[in-house]
C-alpha cells in the first residue's frame, strides 16, 4: 500500500448534508478543504425529508434554494395527516410552519424534499475536492495542526492528510468523536426501527396531499413529486421473518386495495444524545456527530446544518488571519446549549407520537370503531418550531451584549418574535434595493443603519466589514434610533448593537477587534 501525504486548512470527514454543506461554505469564503466519506457513493436511501426555512435561508446565499425547491414538493404537501390508515379520513391535519406557506418572517420557507435527491445539488455545487471510498482510522493532533490517517480503499492507498482544522461530520457513529474520546449524554438509543422503501398505485393521496401521514400502524411518507413511498416505525419484535409487504398493506389498509412492492428495506437505531463537548482542540463534531435527534419534526439534519453555518465563518476568519483561535471556542459555548434544547423537543415529539399510536393500534386490535377513543399525538403547537428554527438566541465572546441579552428559551418556546437583540438572528426586512436584510450578509460582518455614510467615517475594521442602509421605516423593529445600527456576523446573528451611535468614542473596528478576539 502506498503512502500520498496532502495538505489542507480543514478536513471535512463525513459526506453527508451537513458535511457537504460545509464544504460549500469553506468554499465561498476561500478557505482550502478537502471532504472525504468512507462509503464509495452518495447514499441512495430517502432519509431525512424535510430541509426547513432557516436551512433554506443558508442555501439561498449560497445559490441553491431554486434548485433545493425545484426537487421537492409543491407547498401544500406540507402537511401532516393523523389516520387509522392511509385509506381512512384525517381525524385532524396540521400545517408544517414555514412550509405549507411562505411566512413573513423570512424570504425563504421550508421544502419538502428526500435527502437522496438533497445531496447531488450539494455534491454538485462549486466547492472543494470529494473523495468517496475514504475512511479515517486514526487522528492526532500536533500544537498548530490535525494530522489524520485515512485509507483509500478504491486506490489502495493511505492518506496522511495535514489540516489546521478537522470538522467531524460522520454521523450518529462518529469515528471522529469516537477517536477522540468525546462521550455523549441524553436518552441513548430509543429502540430498533425500520423504514420500508415501496412502490404501489396510490395516486388518490394526491387529493388530500401531505408529507406524512401518520397512522395507528406506523408512519407513511410519499418520497418524491414522481412517486415512491416509504413506511417507516418500530422494528416489529418478532423471531420470524417480517413480511414487509403485509406490514405496509396494513397501513395503508384494505380499503386501499393495491399491491405493495417492496424495494429496500433498512433497519436503523433511533438515537437520542448530545454530545459531551462539541470541541476536541482543533477537532470538530457537527451534525450527527455531535447531536442525534429523533426524526419526528425533521429538526435533526437542520440542526447540523444550523451547526456548520455558525463554524464555518469562525474557522475562515481564523485561517485568513482576522481572527484569533478563541473565536473558535464560541461554536461549543452557542450551539451546545440549542442541541439540547432541540432533543428536548424532539425526544418529545417522538414519545408522546408513538405512545398515541401504540394505544390506537390496541384500540382497534380489541374491535373499537373508527371513531372511538380518537387520541391526537400533539398539542395546537407540536408543529409550531419557528421558535426553534428562527428564534435562536447566543451568547458567547462572539456577541457583543447591550443589555438585552436574549432570554433562555424554554423546550416548549416554540413561538417566534423578530428581535435584533445581539445573539438573535437579524429580522428579515426588506431593503430599498429589493434584498433581503438577510440577504446582505453572508461574506463578512454586515453594518446595516439609516446613517451609512456617519458610519463609514468612524468604521477602522478589524475584519471584513460592509455597510448598507436600513430604511427608517425598521428603525422600530430593530430598536435603533436615526444614528443606531446593527452589526450582524457572517452566519446572520447580530454581533452588537448601538441604539444611537457609538458610546466613549468606540469604533466599529473597536467592537469587531472583542468580537473576534484580534
Amino acid at each position: 500500500m502506498r503512502v500520498v501525504d496532502a495538505e489542507v486548512e480543514v478536513l471535512i470527514v463525513g459526506g453527508g448534508p451537513v458535511g457537504l454543506t460545509a464544504r460549500a461554505l469553506l468554499e465561498r469564503w476561500g478557505v482550502r478543504v478537502l471532504l472525504v466519506e468512507r462509503h464509495r457513493e452518495l447514499s441512495p436511501f430517502p432519509r431525512s425529508r424535510l430541509v426547513n426555512v432557516r436551512s433554506m435561508e443558508i442555501f439561498r446565499r449560497l445559490g441553491l434554494a431554486a434548485r433545493i425547491r425545484a426537487a421537492g414538493f409543491a407547498p401544500e404537501y406540507g402537511r401532516v395527516r393523523f389516520r387509522d390508515t392511509l385509506y381512512d379520513r384525517d381525524f385532524a391535519s396540521a400545517a408544517m410552519v414555514g412550509v405549507a406557506a411562505p411566512v413573513p418572517e423570512s424570504p425563504e420557507f421550508g421544502v419538502l424534499t428526500s435527502q437522496d435527491r438533497l445531496e447531488p445539488i450539494l455534491l454538485a455545487a462549486p466547492g472543494a475536492p470529494v473523495r468517496f471510498g475514504v475512511e479515517l482510522v486514526d487522528v492526532a493532533e500536533d500544537p498548530d495542526r490535525v494530522v489524520a490517517t485515512l485509507v483509500d480503499h478504491g486506490r489502495d492507498a493511505e492518506l496522511r492528510v495535514r489540516a489546521r482544522y478537522l470538522l467531524g461530520a460522520d454521523g450518529a457513529n462518529s469515528t471522529v468523536r469516537r477517536a477522540v474520546g468525546i462521550g455523549t449524554t441524553g436518552p441513548g438509543a430509543l429502540g430498533p426501527f425500520t423504514t420500508v422503501v415501496f412502490d404501489a398505485d396510490l395516486r388518490w393521496c394526491a387529493e388530500q396531499p401531505a408529507g406524512v401521514y401518520l397512522t395507528a400502524h406506523g408512519t407513511l411518507a410519499p418520497l418524491y413529486p414522481e412517486g415512491g413511498w416509504a413506511w417507516f416505525g418500530p422494528t416489529p419484535a418478532t423471531a420470524e421473518p417480517v413480511d414487509w409487504a403485509e406490514v405496509v398493506a396494513r397501513a395503508l389498509g384494505p380499503a386501499a386495495d393495491v399491491r405493495v412492492e417492496v424495494l429496500r428495506v433498512q433497519p436503523w437505531v433511533m438515537n437520542a444524545f448530545v454530545a459531551e463537548r462539541f470541541r476536541h482542540g482543533r477537532i470538530l463534531p457537527a451534525g450527527d456527530a455531535a447531536h442525534a435527534l429523533p426524526i419526528f419534526g425533521g429538526l435533526g439534519m437542520n440542526t447540523g446544518l444550523a451547526d456548520v453555518h455558525n463554524l464555518c465563518w469562525k474557522l475562515a476568519g481564523v485561517l485568513h488571519g482576522w481572527a484569533d483561535p478563541v473565536l473558535v471556542e464560541s461554536y461549543q459555548t452557542e450551539r451546545l446549549p440549542v442541541a439540547h434544547r432541540t432533543l428536548g423537543q424532539a425526544v418529545a415529539n417522538t414519545r408522546l407520537l408513538v405512545e398515541v399510536q401504540n394505544r390506537r393500534r390496541e384500540r382497534l386490535d380489541a374491535g373499537a370503531a373508527p371513531t372511538d377513543g380518537v387520541e391526537l399525538p400533539w398539542t395546537e403547537q407540536y408543529f409550531a418550531q419557528l421558535g426553534l428554527v428562527l428564534g435562536v438566541g447566543y451568547r458567547s465572546g462572539a456577541v457583543c451584549s447591550d443589555g438585552d441579552a436574549p432570554p433562555e428559551p424554554s423546550d416548549a418556546d416554540t413561538n417566534y418574535v423578530p428581535s435584533a437583540e445581539p445573539g438573535r438572528r437579524m429580522p428579515h426586512v426588506w431593503l430599498a434595493d429589493g434584498r433581503s436584510t438577510l440577504d446582505a450578509v453572508g461574506e463578512c460582518f454586515t453594518l446595516l443603519t439609516p446613517d451609512p455614510i456617519r458610519w463609514e467615517q468612524r468604521a477602522a475594521p478589524a475584519a471584513p466589514l460592509r455597510i448598507e442602509t436600513l430604511p427608517d421605516e425598521h428603525r422600530e423593529l430593530c430598536g435603533i434610533d436615526a444614528d443606531g445600527a446593527v452589526l450582524v456576523r457572517p452566519d446572520g446573528h447580530v454581533a452588537a448593537r448601538w441604539r444611537d451611535g457609538p458610546a466613549n468614542g468606540t469604533t466599529v473596528g473597536d467592537t469587531l477587534a472583542a468580537l473576534t478576539g484580534r
